[in-house]
């Protein structure tokens, strides 16, 4: 269940306490419960969790390829599916990418929003240009649209100017 934002009408995953889209206020100030804590009480309930043996279950980390962004040296880990859309965001825009590199000046760097598309094929990765207007580049030379191009560990791409290296699990 969302909630909507009485002042601009977008919807909002439950719990958030401001709206994403305008910042008005979605719980009404009756919502929000304060209470006196004494510390005897914060440190009994230290205590109680170093006595407790905490375990969590295992979870296998299906992570087949990360994309280090050179300019930042910031990792994007690939997993759990075999194909990612990598672009960005743009206001009004309503095909999203799986990938936002907005964040990454994207939008600086000539990422179209819907630019390339990454997919693991067996044990083949391939990536393809999506028609986008500033290319998409491996290892210097610029694929033409629409034609998968296999790629290898170390790889380097450029989306327009932004730099990506890949980096697959063997």
């Amino acid at each position: 269940m969302t909630i909507a934002c009485p002042n601009c009408k977008s919807t909002n995953i439950p719990g958030t306490v401001f709206c994403s889209e305008c910042g008005a206020q979605l719980l009404s100030p009756d919502a929000l419960v304060t209470q006196n804590i004494t510390t005897a009480q914060v440190h009994e309930a230290f205590a109680q969790q170093r006595t407790q043996t905490i375990t969590s279950p295992q979870v296998e980390v299906t992570t087949w390829a990360s994309l280090h962004l050179l300019d930042t040296g910031q990792m994007l880990p690939l997993m759990d599916r075999n194909e990612f859309t990598l672009g960005r965001v743009s206001d009004g825009q309503p095909i999203m990418p799986d990938i936002d590199l907005s964040a990454y000046q994207a939008y600086a760097g000539g990422v179209s929003r819907l630019h390339t598309v990454l997919k693991r094929i067996g044990s083949r990765v391939v990536i393809m240009d999506l028609g986008s207007a500033n290319g998409t580049y491996l290892n210097g030379r610029r694929l033409g649209p629409n034609v998968e191009q296999s790629i290898n560990h170390g790889d380097i791409i450029a989306l327009g100017k932004l730099k990506i290296q890949i980096l697959l699990k063997s």
